[in-house]
Parts: C-alpha cells; sequence; structure tokens
C-alpha cells in the first residue's frame, strides 16, 4: 500500500486513526497499530508477511538469550543471530545476482548455474536493520531485552517506517512503546509534516516521473539536452520522493505519539560529499556508522585501515541499496569520493570559494545518480556518453511535450512568497495569529492539491521502496 494512493489515504489511514484514538490505553493502542501494520503490510505482501513474522519471532527469543549470557556464550548466540538475520537477507535479496554472476564465471568452462527467481520481500532491508540494531544494543547492554511480544511486534512493524525507512533503533523508541502522550499541539504538528511530504511526492516527485523517464528509459541515446535535463529531473525527484516518505512516516509517527528520526536535512546543500553524507538518508549513514564503521575500527587503526574501513562501508551501502552491479558501482564512487576527500582534497576545499565547493559535490552526487537510476551498467554508459556529448548536441530531441504541471509551479510560487511574508507579519499587530492563519491556509491548499492529484490516480511508488 502506498501512502498517495486512494486506498490509503481514504480508507486504511481513517479507519485506523479512527479504531486508534477510540482505545484508551497505551497497551490496547499497541495492539492496534500491530494489527493494522501487520493488514497494511500483507496489503502488498500477503505470502511473505510469513517472512516478517519469522523474523520477528526469531530476534525477540535470540535478545531474550543474549541477554541472559555472559561471556564467550553471549558473543557467539549473537554471532549466530547476526548471521542468520544477513542469510535471511541474502537469500531474498541476493542469492539470484549470486547465482547469475556465478553462471557468468562458470559459462567459459561449459558449467552453468540457474535458479528460479526469488521475490524479496517488501522492505526486507529496513527491518533487518532494525533488527541488527535491537540485537546488538542487547549485547552490548544499552538497554534489556524486552519480553513483550506486541511491543517486539510493533517496534519492527510500525506502517509508518516499515518499508521505506527511516531506520528506528529500538532504544529510540523504547519507552513511547510503553507509554506516550497524545495532544492535539503534537497531532497537528504531525499533520502538516505529512501533508508536505504528501505535497512533496504528488506534487513535484510524481509530475517530473516522466522527464525522467524520457531520459534513462525512453529514448534510445538521449542528446546533451536531453541527458541533463533528465539528470536533473531525476537528482530533484528522488530527494522529494525519498523526503516525501520520511515526512510523511514522521507526520504519521507525531500523530500516534512516536517521535522518529529526521532523515534528510538539505543535503543538496552540502559544500562536499562527506557533509552530504550527514544530511542525506540520515538514519541509515548513523546506522553504518555506529553497527558497521565503528566495529570496523573507525579511524582509530590508523589512516590506511581507515581509509580501507571507509570504501568497504559504501561498497556495502551500495550493495544494501541492489542486487545489482549499478549499484555496487554507486557505493564505490561515493567510498571513493570519501576517500580522496580524506587524503587532502578537503584541505583544498576549505580554501576554494563556497560556490565552487558546493557545484563540485552536487555534480559529484548527480554522477552518482546515473548508476542509481540506470536499468544496468550499460545503459548507465550510454547515459555518461550523452551527458558528455557523444551522442549529440542536438536541443530537447525525446522530450515530453507538457511543460511544468500547474502544481509544481504553484507549489513554488507559494514557497517563495511565503519565504516573503515574515518581515511583514512581525509589522502587524497579532504575528502570530496572522502566521498561523496563513500557515494554515498554506497547509489545507498543498493537502486540497494534492489529493486532487492522488483521486485522479497521478500517482506511482516511492522509489525506496524497491530497496
Amino acid at each position: 500500500m502506498v501512502f498517495s494512493s486512494i486506498s490509503f489515504l481514504f480508507f486504511f489511514l481513517p479507519v485506523f486513526l479512527a479504531v486508534y484514538f477510540i482505545v484508551a490505553s497505551t497497551r490496547g493502542r499497541n495492539s492496534v497499530a500491530l494489527l493494522f501494520s501487520l493488514v497494511f503490510y500483507a496489503w502488498g505482501e500477503p505470502r511473505l508477511v510469513l517472512v516478517l513474522l519469522a523474523s520477528i519471532g526469531f530476534n525477540m527469543l535470540a535478545g531474550l538469550y543474549i541477554d541472559r549470557r555472559e561471556g564467550r556464550a553471549r558473543a557467539v548466540a549473537l554471532a549466530a543471530t547476526v548471521t542468520a538475520n544477513l542469510t535471511l537477507l541474502i537469500v531474498y535479496k541476493y542469492i539470484n545476482f549470486i547465482v547469475e554472476n556465478l553462471d557468468v564465471a562458470l559459462h567459459p568452462l561449459g558449467l552453468g548455474l540457474s535458479l528460479a527467481p526469488i521475490r524479496a520481500p517488501l522492505g526486507i532491508s529496513f527491518y533487518t536493520f532494525h533488527a541488527l540494531s535491537y540485537v546488538i544494543d542487547v549485547y552490548r547492554r544499552r538497554f534489556p531485552a524486552n519480553r513483550n511480544l506486541f511491543e517486539i511486534g510493533l517496534y519492527f512493524t510500525l506502517f509508518p517506517q516499515l518499508v521505506a525507512g527511516p531506520i528506528v533503533r529500538y532504544k529510540t523508541v523504547a519507552r513511547q512503546l510503553r507509554s506516550r502522550t497524545n495532544t492535539f499541539g503534537r497531532a497537528s504538528v504531525g499533520a502538516r509534516i505529512f501533508v508536505i511530504g504528501l505535497a512533496q511526492k504528488v506534487l513535484v516527485a510524481d509530475q517530473l516521473a516522466r522527464f525522467v523517464e524520457a531520459a534513462f528509459d525512453l529514448a534510445p541515446e538521449p542528446s546533451f539536452a536531453d541527458a541533463w535535463l533528465g539528470l536533473l529531473a531525476y537528482t530533484i525527484q528522488i530527494y522529494f520522493d525519498f523526503n516525501g516518505y520520511s515526512n510523511m512516516a514522521v507526520g504519521i509517527g507525531l500523530v500516534l505519539g512516536f517521535t522518529l528520526p529526521r532523515n534528510f536535512r538539505l543535503p543538496y546543500s552540502s559544500l562536499s560529499i562527506t557533509e552530504f553524507w550527514r544530511r542525506w538518508h540520515m538514519s541509515l549513514s548513523s546506522w553504518l556508522r555506529d553497527y558497521l564503521y565503528i566495529p570496523l575500527g573507525g579511524n582509530r587503526v590508523g589512516e590506511r585501515r581507515t581509509l580501507m574501513n571507509l570504501a568497504t562501508v559504501f561498497l556495502l551501502c551500495g550493495l544494501w541499496h541492489g542486487a545489482s552491479w549499478n549499484f555496487v558501482l554507486w557505493g564505490v564512487w561515493h567510498g571513493a569520493l570519501l576517500v580522496f576527500e580524506r587524503l587532502g582534497f578537503s584541505r583544498l576545499l576549505g580554501r576554494t570559494a563556497p560556490p565552487l565547493r558546493w557545484a563540485y559535490a552536487l555534480l559529484a552526487v548527480m554522477a552518482g545518480w546515473v548508476l542509481f537510476r540506470a536499468h544496468d551498467l550499460l545503459r548507465a554508459g550510454t547515459i555518461y556518453r550523452s551527458l558528455l556529448g557523444f551522442n549529440g548536441f542536438e536541443g530537447v530531441t525525446f522530450w515530453p511535450g507538457a511543460e511544468l504541471t500547474p502544481a509544481v509551479i504553484l507549489v513554488l510560487i507559494s514557497g517563495c512568497a511565503l519565504a516573503t511574508l515574515p518581515r511583514w507579519i512581525r509589522a502587524t499587530e497579532k504575528p502570530a495569529l496572522i502566521e498561523a492563519a496563513l500557515d494554515g491556509a498554506w497547509t489545507l491548499g498543498l493537502f486540497a492539491l494534492s489529493m486532487l492529484y492522488v483521486a485522479s490516480g497521478v500517482y506511482s511508488p516511492f522509489l525506496y521502496f524497491r530497496f
């Protein structure tokens, strides 16, 4: 089920909220949220919901077992649990990729391998990382293992963040699973954040999708202008799509009484790739830092090992996003840039004018987006040749005829107008009242416009659902 769909907005969410707030106790609301979260997941994955349930049960029992052990037995139990979680992820997400590449390698020897396609459960990368962080933190004595199946189940399945994040640490929501306060103020803030996320997805990301498809999918050899316009459109699309989902998740979480972590902080304003990864998909980058980079030794093991750790982390970061050489090379690209900056390029950047540093970071990120969006390496190579002008410098030759939709234009104009209002508002007698009224009107306008586009069926799945 997609947040920006008719079934979610007009049926699932209203019914869920009505039942959720009819129940008075936190325990009862946990049960309601768990049940509806499982329905939400089963809506798109009716068979593979059993994999999610098995993961919940296994990791709950593993956490209890690890919590009761000491010394070597404790470490062995953790290693076995981590191995089991990674094995599940590999079998469902990477086994076909592994077999395909082994088949290619064995072909010159007259041998071959084949395997029927295995469909990965929706969101398996996210809930596997939740499981790993939970059992590792139990091992580290960050908190005792939870014996309540409903609380652990809700931690894993809470539907706002179940299939595309943000990646939530158990410690972040542990107290809220047992006791949380629902207020009108929190709910109104959450609703506003949800509407902004919905507008980012429906009014911006979805409207740019056709421009991206024209360059990356439809044109056999895009022209120079086609390629650059398509890449720019995708750069905007993926940010508004993923940030839109994250905002919707955070907004629903606030309405329910949960505080979920922020996932983006203006990443395209970064002046280096190092800074970019402090601002983009922050729940993933912090997870990789705490559960992979630091255990590998971080930056405490000498310069050479530190550089190897950085490269390893981002190689695995690329592979986490998908079982494809495109994603592997995307991770290698970002790892190489981080290594390059650590070797001294960052000091050179520090002496460069901020506009040039910004241009470097943005172009480096955009170059990586080609690998991220192209279906395979062959197509990525075609796009790179077009960006360099090897496929011609003609004008826009393979592009949808329509201009930017009125929705995008209206959002941009309203955003610019709101940016100019604070000085005028402060000069009035009741600035807080006027500001609240304008903000409310803007939010309602975004919601109404978004719902018109949703009702017309003009939406697409979130890009990060594929991961």
